[in-house]
């Protein structure tokens, strides 16, 4: 009888391990383990929007958490000709203290289609319009810090003419070869994080055939 209990005892342990151990790997990600206590904007500038936040954490321990909400999407834009020459835009990044080449980029305000967005600053940054545009990319920028999404878009059958700048940016058009844009985000000439996605990730889909680039 004593055995039997043991049996029936250490079975019981068993499934009650399996079952911690399922719960453990199952995820749902539907849903919010975070609470969210109270929010307080603490700077906002027409741009972004700073908040400060007190939480309970997964574990339900107290915390606070720092969000950057910005008032636009990014929108990023790797232009294509028939040759498979692209075209990237130069320009000192006051955050970085350095010069950054990178893929024509901006802000799509959230009242307008990142399409639209992408169309324009093209437009303004490399003098550049496209009959074809296609999407390739959809991503957060940093989000353990921000809510930031972007999308990238690759833009081809190409006509040409006159840029577009703002007051504030002084920028410097490249025209290369697209496997040159490549080969400078291997060897770190580019580390903008939206260029390095959007090169690699249109690499990517003109390898597999699924982006046909043509007049």
């Amino acid at each position: 009888m004593n055995f039997c209990k043991i049996i029936l005892h250490l079975l019981f342990l068993f499934l009650r391990t399996c079952q911690r151990l399922y719960k453990m790997t199952k995820t749902n990600e539907n849903k919010n383990p975070w609470t969210t206590l109270t929010n307080k904007t603490v700077y906002e500038n027409p741009w972004i929007k700073v908040e400060h936040r007190d939480v309970l954490t997964p574990a339900g321990t107290d915390g606070i958490y720092g969000v950057i909400h910005f008032k636009n999407r990014a929108v990023g834009v790797i232009p294509l000709d028939k040759d498979m020459n692209t075209w990237l835009v130069g320009q000192y990044r006051y955050t970085l203290s350095e010069y950054s080449w990178e893929i024509p980029e901006g802000g799509a305000p959230l009242n307008e289609s990142t399409l639209d967005g992408a169309i324009r600053e093209l437009k303004e940054e490399t003098g550049i319009s496209a009959q074809k545009w296609t999407k390739v990319l959809d991503f957060a920028t940093s989000n353990s810090v921000t809510d930031e999404k972007g999308v990238c878009y690759v833009a081809h059958n190409l006509t040409f003419g006159e840029m577009e700048l703002e007051e504030t940016e002084d920028i410097t058009v490249r025209k290369l070869p697209f496997s040159e844009a490549v080969e400078m985000v291997m060897t770190g000439k580019i580390t903008d994080a939206l260029a390095i996605m959007g090169i690699l990730a249109t690499k990517l889909r003109l390898e597999r055939g699924d982006l046909v680039i043509g007049d």
